[in-house]
């Protein structure tokens, strides 16, 4: 199963819909589902919901073999967690999607994550979906990197 997930802060139309576009448009039957927020756009081809409780939200994730989701933090940690490869798309200040770019600095340090996959617009989402190949993640860390350690030490010594 597919899990599209936009979270809970802001609606993400773009995302949603070019999963479903992609969802139509494929000649095998894909389970899917999307868990779309407040957005505008209804799907068509995905099963969907607005807002998922916590225990739902979890078991899909869980019975999910891919995920697809807003370059969001809290996504990218169940994904890992649960060992489940995870495609990103950033939400754009451009588009009026966010109040900043933050999302797209995220997916950029993402690129170096296996099992994380960046797709920087609907295009780059589709051909990743026909793709089919996802890499799963390694268990996460037990602590904090030694680079961030480091940074953060600096940062705090004033280096």
């Amino acid at each position: 199963m597919i899990f599209v997930t936009v979270g809970t802060q802001l609606p993400f139309d773009r995302l949603v819909q070019a999963v479903d576009s992609w969802a139509g448009a494929g000649d095998a039957p894909i389970e899917n589902f999307a868990q779309i927020g407040d957005g505008t756009y209804q799907p068509r081809h995905l099963e969907w919901a607005r807002y998922l409780p916590e225990d739902t939200f979890r078991a899909k994730v869980m019975a999910a073999s891919l995920l697809v989701s807003h370059a969001g933090i809290g996504n990218l940690l169940l994904a890992l967690q649960f060992r489940k490869p995870i495609v990103v798309m950033p939400r754009r200040l451009a588009l009026g999607e966010h109040r900043n770019d933050h999302q797209a600095a995220t997916a950029n340090w993402l690129r170096q994550w296996p099992g994380v996959t960046v797709a920087d617009d609907a295009a780059a989402l589709v051909e990743v979906l026909d793709g089919g190949d996802w890499q799963i993640p390694g268990p996460l860390r037990p602590g904090a990197s030694p680079e961030l350690l480091s940074a953060v030490r600096d940062f705090i010594e004033g280096r």
